[in-house]
């Protein structure tokens, strides 16, 4: 599969950063990223961050609330409706080996395996969602691991855009160009 929407989306993105709803709509696309939406919130919070440095953190901050508030949705999904809804979204966008792989690493670390698929961008923060719901992982712990997660990877990044501003964007364009070309083996 190709990626170079990405590219596309990304540009996008970057012309909506000074909409007047570009908090909400990060807001929304953080909170369905975290459960069934195949874009990562990434392609927004980056953009509107590089545009108004000063307001990383704000950004961030939108991010990962509603990343958690979507994580707890995916958790339920995981636990409650995995055969009706999860199962055939798996299968249709090719998550399968991710599921298998966020599973088996949820049942072996618990709450370090939430904790790193925050961080990642290997396998998306909504397989590790689901999986800790499927897994039926304790749910405070669950949370603990999203909210430390998910408030590192937004809050590092916001630093380095906050202080690197738009030094950092050739580097994240370059980095965008290279994922756009990878296909999945």
């Amino acid at each position: 599969m190709h990626f170079r929407f990405l590219i596309a989306w990304y540009d996008k993105v970057l012309g909506w950063s000074k909409h007047p709803k570009g908090s909400f709509y990060l807001g929304l696309v953080s909170f369905i990223d975290a459960s069934l939406f195949p874009v990562s919130p990434l392609f927004m919070f980056l953009p509107m961050s590089f545009a108004e440095p000063k307001r990383a953190f704000q950004y961030a901050s939108i991010a990962i609330v509603a990343s958690i508030l979507g994580g707890m949705l995916g958790y339920a999904l995981g636990l409650f409706a995995f055969e009706l809804v999860v199962n055939p979204f798996m299968n249709f966008m090719g998550y399968q080996r991710y599921y298998q792989l966020a599973t088996e690493w949820v049942g072996a670390w618990g709450f370090w395996a939430i904790v790193v698929g925050c961080v990642t961008p290997i396998i998306p923060y909504k397989i590790f969602t689901i999986g800790a719901g499927i897994m039926q992982l304790h749910f405070g712990g669950f949370l603990l691991a999203s909210i430390l997660g998910r408030s590192t990877r937004f809050l590092v990044i916001g630093a380095l855009i906050r202080w690197g501003g738009p030094k950092i964007e050739p580097f994240l364009r370059r980095t965008l160009v290279k994922i756009s070309n990878y296909q999945r083996g």
